[in-house]
């Protein structure tokens, strides 16, 4: 046997006898991408059943219908010059600025939304109420550093401004209705 031995250790074409598979570094650094691709499913999986999609809306052709009644709205909102400017104070909590309709102060109460862009229990809605010279200070809390829609709307819902809103990158939100009735 001792011969044997010897032939197996000075003959390289003799199967050397191997560690098992799980001694080896190989198959474990091989099987690191899928583990990492099933653990990533699972928690993508996990993140899709625990958030619906708020984007997603049951009934677009109702949806459809409301774009064509908002055009409407914009149209009356240019037909009145309507232009809004305003500014939010982070540290007083409040968004201060003024609505004119050609120039003049517009006294009536206003709607303002803010529209979080993927998280609907995020958004809030103001309420305007503009002294003589059309200036308005309402309470809004600390803003959220994102990408807001903000629609601003009559008490009846007549007319409507509407545009997006970086507060970080934009310290003054103006809105003005087009120019000419045409333009939409």
């Amino acid at each position: 046997m001792s011969k044997e031995k010897d032939m197996q250790a000075t003959n390289p074409n003799f199967p050397q006898q191997a560690a098992p598979w799980y001694k080896h570094r190989w198959p474990w650094f091989l099987m690191i991408g899928p583990v990492a691709v099933m653990i990533a499913t699972g928690v993508s999986a996990w993140l899709g059943a625990q958030q619906p999609d708020a984007m997603v809306v049951a009934d677009y052709y109702k949806q459809g219908k409301a774009i064509n009644q908002d055009l409407r709205r914009d149209r009356v909102a240019t037909e009145l010059l309507l232009s809004f400017e305003a500014s939010h104070d982070a540290q007083a909590g409040r968004l201060n600025g003024r609505l004119a309709s050609g120039g003049q102060p517009v006294v009536a109460p206003f709607h303002i939304r803010l529209a979080h862009p993927t998280l609907p229990e995020r958004d809030l809605a103001l309420e305007a109420l503009p002294d003589a010279q059309g200036r308005f200070s309402a309470t809004l809390p600390i803003l959220e550093a994102t990408h807001w829609q903000v629609v601003v709307e009559g008490a009846a819902r007549d007319w409507r401004l509407a545009r997006s809103w970086s507060p970080a990158k934009q310290a003054l939100l103006i809105i003005e209705a087009d120019a000419s009735p045409d333009a939409r």
